[in-house]
């Protein structure tokens, strides 16, 4: 049987005096897909961030791999965990330069794999010289693609998606969702309202309360 790769026990959150969760449970094994749905504001968002220590429960306990999830253990959490929201930092400079930047940092030093970049770059519809471009002239869809690419070349296996198809066209809805899904060593907890990723194999899990 499996261990949890992530469990999430008794948590509860409030924002001053608004409860927002209260004794949410989750267990999270390899390979799972899972579709956390509830209304705008109801916590999804930040449970998922609080896998890589971005935010913090108002109680109750989180774990990686059994641990305990504290500052300690965060580190080896983010080894494992990509966290891929809709929004991209602004980022002065050409799509490449933004590239080479990110794979410059130690933790993804020797990644960078250019021939999977480019397949990746045809497959989600972009035309090769995007590269060249300013990253801030982007569309919203367009850098959410990037990230996308930029998550899935980094190469984790835990992948929280928070709303990365929100701007795409329906095919590229698809198209993203598909990938995702097609990969079976991965383990996925996402937060969408595209119907691309309510699909017979995904568990949905409602949060609110």
């Amino acid at each position: 049987m499996n261990s949890e790769l992530l469990k999430y026990k008794d948590i509860s959150l409030r924002y001053g005096e608004k409860e927002v969760l209260s004794h949410f449970n989750l267990d999270i094994k390899k390979g799972d897909r899972i579709l956390l749905k509830g209304r705008s504001g109801s916590g999804k968002s930040t449970l998922l961030k609080m896998a890589i220590g971005f935010a913090h429960q108002t109680s109750g306990s989180l774990y990686y791999n059994n641990k305990l999830l504290d500052s300690n253990t965060v580190w080896d959490a983010r080894k494992r965990i990509a966290y891929v929201s809709q929004d991209l930092d602004i980022y002065e400079g050409s799509v490449n330069e933004f590239i080479e930047e990110v794979f410059s940092y130690s933790s993804n030093e020797g990644k960078l794999d250019l021939i999977k970049l480019r397949r990746l770059l045809v497959y989600l519809g972009f035309e090769k010289d995007v590269l060249d471009m300013d990253f801030e002239d982007l569309s919203g869809g367009e850098k959410q693609r990037i990230g996308i690419i930029m998550s899935v070349l980094i190469g984790k296996d835990i992948y929280l998606l928070d709303e990365i198809t929100s701007s795409l066209d329906s095919a590229l809805k698809e198209k993203v969702a598909n990938y995702f899904l097609e990969r079976k060593d991965w383990t996925l907890v996402i937060i969408s309202h595209d119907d691309v990723w309510d699909k017979e194999n995904v568990r949905v899990v409602p949060v609110g309360v």
